[in-house]
C-alpha cells in the first residue's frame, strides 16, 4: 500500500504552507544554561537558568570562591546547555 499527499491526507511541515495558505515557522531554539554538581545533577544550590555560558560560569566562580576559599583547586562545578530536542548537553565538566 502506498501513500500519497491528497488534499485530504495532506499533513503541513515547519516552513511549509499548511491546507488554508498558511506558513507555518518552526521556533528558533534559545539556548538556556544551567550548573551542575560533581556527580553531574542540576547543583542543589546554583540551581538557575542563565542566559549565556559566561554569565553560568561567573556565578559558579563567585560562589565557589566564597564557599571553598581557594581559586587554585578545580571547580566542581559543571555546565550543561540546553537542546533543541529538550535534553541537556554537557559543555563543561565538573573538576575541570
Amino acid at each position: 500500500m502506498t501513500n500519497t499527499l491528497t488534499p485530504g491526507n495532506f499533513q503541513s511541515f515547519p516552513g511549509r504552507p499548511s491546507q488554508r495558505g498558511h506558513v507555518h515557522h518552526a521556533q528558533p531554539h534559545v539556548r538556556r544554561y544551567r550548573l551542575v554538581d560533581g556527580r553531574g545533577a542540576p547543583h542543589p544550590v546554583l540551581d538557575d537558568l542563565y542566559d549565556s555560558l559566561e554569565a553560568a560560569w561567573a556565578e559558579a566562580s563567585r560562589w565557589w570562591q566564597s564557599h571553598c576559599g581557594c581559586s587554585q583547586d578545580p571547580v566542581e562545578i559543571g555546565v550543561e546547555v540546553s537542546t533543541a530536542s529538550g535534553e541537556w548537553r554537557t559543555l563543561r565538566f565538573p573538576g575541570t
